[in-house]
């Protein structure tokens, strides 16, 4: 009975389940081990991506990155506008070949502070502007009158057919108060030189009326006022205050002198 019980005893299957089971808590150890392994790797990302406990790389800044994000960032947004154009895209020339013309664009300035402007073109020798920049107070407004040479239209070319490729472009520049217009005021702050708007020509049929040819006389005419009541010399404003209120009549000043001087000479000749 004996000898069949140790025959029979291999093929029992609670003997190989005594074998088995030392390999399956092996085996389910491994398992729990990698499962806490990887849940705690996991959690540990989890934790990295949050960057609560992640320390950063040698060397690197985590402000620079910051100021990267925030420069970027103005970059992508608008640039805010000082001035504002009539007409706001375009310069209208009557086409007349062979002539000098002119055009006119109204400039207001809608900012808070002095700006100062400039013209640039891609035709200095066949345009000019004038004037050729200011400085504009909160508010104040100008209108800047621009010449141009129309070349003849090239072969058999019909007049409004020729399209202009010259273009003019406005830059504007904040500065601290009221001063004279240099042009060196924009080489000296390049970097806060902001481009308002680049023009681009439209020729009109002199003879032919259209609602922009009308405003371009209109403004070329206030253009003209503005430019005459410059040149005048300023109107006596009466009086001169000299010290503390005291009035002198520059006319009154002259005759007391004169009669003055006919009292002495009147002594003399006594």
């Amino acid at each position: 009975m004996a000898i069949e019980t140790e025959q029979k005893s291999p093929s029992d299957g609670k003997v190989w389940g005594f074998f088995k089971l030392p390999f399956r808590q092996s085996g389910n150890g491994t398992g729990t081990g990698t499962t806490s392994s990887s849940s705690s790797s996991s959690t540990s990302a989890a934790t990295n991506l949050h960057g609560q406990s992640q320390p950063y790389a040698e060397g690197s800044n985590p402000h620079s990155s910051a100021n990267s994000v925030s420069s970027v960032a103005k970059a992508l947004l608008p640039t805010r506008r000082r001035l504002k154009l009539d007409p706001a895209n375009k310069l209208y020339f009557p086409y007349e070949p062979g002539k000098q013309v002119r055009s006119a664009v109204r400039i207001k300035n809608t900012s808070k502070s002095y700006t100062a402007f400039k013209f640039q073109t891609t035709a200095p020798k066949s345009c000019f502007m004038r004037p050729p920049g200011a400085v504009l107070a909160p508010g104040e407004s100008i209108i800047a009158t621009v010449f141009k040479f129309v070349e003849p239209p090239e072969n058999n070319e019909k007049p409004m057919d020729q399209k202009s490729k010259v273009k003019f472009k406005i830059m504007s520049l904040k500065v601290k108060g009221p001063m004279d217009y240099v042009p060196e005021l924009f080489d000296e702050q390049k970097d806060q030189v902001a481009i308002e708007q680049i023009l681009r020509v439209v020729f009109l049929t002199p003879g032919r009326s259209c609602p922009a040819l009308e405003k371009l006389k209109r403004q070329l005419a206030d253009a003209d006022a503005a430019l005459e009541a410059r040149k005048k010399p300023p109107e006596d404003a009466g009086p001169r205050v000299i010290g503390e209120g005291l009035v002198i009549d520059e006319w009154k000043e002259r005759r007391e002198r004169y009669l003055a001087q006919q009292q002495v000479e009147g002594v003399d000749s006594a």
